[in-house]
């Protein structure tokens, strides 16, 4: 059901972050704990909690997985007050490490603020360089700390405005949630590219990636932050306002496919539906002569039942995955193509003996994982492997908050299917078209699809690189 919550996988999309905030819990930081395991499948690198009093906000971050950060009660109980943020990170820009780590935390003319950010900016360099020669100084690598920088040079007059004025120079994905000891501000791009949500529990507001994690505390999913959508909450309630109008909308159709949990909804959609829709039209597209229908454990789980469903064909469990590996956080970067595919799955033999099975993936990036898993299913007896994949060729690389390679390492974006189909050593593949996606989504028009379109929703800075930071470190 997730993306790879303790492993990592060169042929796995990563997203940069998952965020979550509330206000008006006296028990703040212990709910935010919760909602980032909740998120943890968003980023897996680090994780923080800072939290108000009323009086100063309070920091715990660290390297790691959400368990590993805050392994002991003693830390929740450090992180006082009735409001709090939290930040799992994957970095796509910035180098990973404790200092990159989130929330951010600054003191400037108007006191504290912390910052929690999930997106790409595709500005920031521009930015960086031009505060850097103005006299700034930068604690971090990170693009999320040019905004805190916008924030204390404003001239506004309130903390609202000074990150109102700020947001309106920035450029690209992000969403944001800033926490003083006062208030919480939560912000969405104009053109929508990543999903934030709004909930209640009781009389406390909650704001979260997805609502899994309004799930896990029992609070109420109440609707999406609409984009260019500026929410601030304090002890006199929520009101929100609203960024100029960008030209289109851009909510990025990833995050239905893989990045989001089937459980959750994001966009005021729900992930499941979208999984299912995805399977079936893809069964519609490109039907087998099968005996059994599979998934690649998790994220595919979804999807291949929609497919079975509509095939017709028998779906089964054919391949166990280990969900207990352990994770190491030296270097994410660190290549580790040629692991043993069956550290991380296993075969069920008496499902694929004598089968012709139809392998249901979400994606395919590298094709490394793939060609190791056609060989690991024809090892388990399989007669013949074809592979149906739920999303379209990915061709081109995300500037937006997804770790998707350069075009030479994605294998869709230099060969053929009929090529790909080979070097995966199945025997069949077919990909889900742009149109059949687009079908599943109740407006096509407000996807960005570039990653698979190469149709970009924003002008891309010449020389722009997913880790543009990479040179500072």
């Amino acid at each position: 059901m997730l993306p790879s919550v303790l492993t990592y996988d060169p042929d796995r999309l990563r997203d940069a972050c998952g965020v979550f905030g509330i206000f008006g819990d006296p028990k703040a930081a212990e709910k935010t704990y919760l909602g980032l395991y909740a998120l943890q499948h968003r980023g897996q690198e680090s994780a923080g909690i800072a939290s108000s009093d009323g009086k100063m906000i309070s920091l715990h971050k660290g390297m790691g997985l959400v368990r590993t950060v805050f392994s002991h009660a003693d830390i929740i109980a450090g992180l006082p007050g009735a409001s709090a943020i939290g930040h799992n990170r994957y970095s796509t820009t910035g180098g990973s490490g404790l200092v990159n780590a989130q929330p951010i935390r600054i003191q400037f003319k108007k006191g504290q603020i912390a910052a929690a950010h999930n997106g790409n900016l595709i500005n920031a360099l521009a930015l960086r360089k031009g505060m850097e020669e103005a006299g700034s100084i930068f604690q971090t690598t990170s693009d999320s700390e040019i905004v805190l920088h916008l924030i204390a040079r404003s001239e506004r007059a309130t903390i609202d405005d000074m990150v109102t004025d700020a947001l309106q120079k920035i450029e690209g994905a992000y969403c944001f949630i800033f926490l003083t000891p006062l208030e919480m501000i939560a912000a969405r791009d104009p053109l929508g590219f990543r999903p934030l949500c709004v909930g209640s529990l009781g009389d406390a507001i909650v704001v979260a990636s997805e609502s899994c994690a309004l799930d896990i505390i029992g609070a109420r999913y109440i609707r999406s932050v609409e984009p260019g959508e500026i929410i601030s909450i304090n002890q006199r309630g929520m009101t929100s306002r609203s960024l100029p109008d960008a030209p289109r909308k851009a909510f990025c159709i990833f995050e239905y496919i893989y990045f989001s949990r089937p459980d959750s909804i994001i966009f005021d959609e729900k992930v499941d539906k979208f999984r299912r829709k995805l399977g079936k039209k893809l069964a519609e597209e490109s039907p087998c002569d099968a005996d059994i229908v599979i998934s690649i454990p998790d994220s595919a789980n979804t999807a291949a039942l929609g497919f079975a469903q509509r095939s017709g064909i028998r779906f089964e469990i054919g391949l166990i995955r280990n969900h207990y590996i352990g994770r190491t956080f030296i270097d994410p970067y660190q290549d580790k193509r040629d692991r043993d595919v069956r550290i991380k799955f296993n075969p069920v033999t008496g499902v694929l003996e004598g089968k012709r099975v139809v392998v249901v993936d979400d994606s395919i990036v590298r094709g490394t994982t793939m060609r190791q898993l056609v060989r690991l299913i024809r090892n388990g007896g399989a007669a013949e492997v074809h592979i149906r994949v739920a999303s379209p060729p990915v061709r081109c690389p995300c500037f937006y908050g997804i770790d998707i390679p350069t075009s030479e390492e994605l294998i869709a974006s230099s060969h053929s299917t009929e090529e790909i189909c080979r070097s995966m050593e199945a025997d069949s593949l077919a990909y889900l078209s742009v149109p059949g996606m687009l079908e599943a989504v109740p407006d096509g028009a407000i996807q960005c699809t570039a990653c698979f379109t190469g149709d970009y929703p924003t002008a891309i800075p010449e020389g722009f690189c997913k880790n543009q930071f990479a040179g500072l470190e």
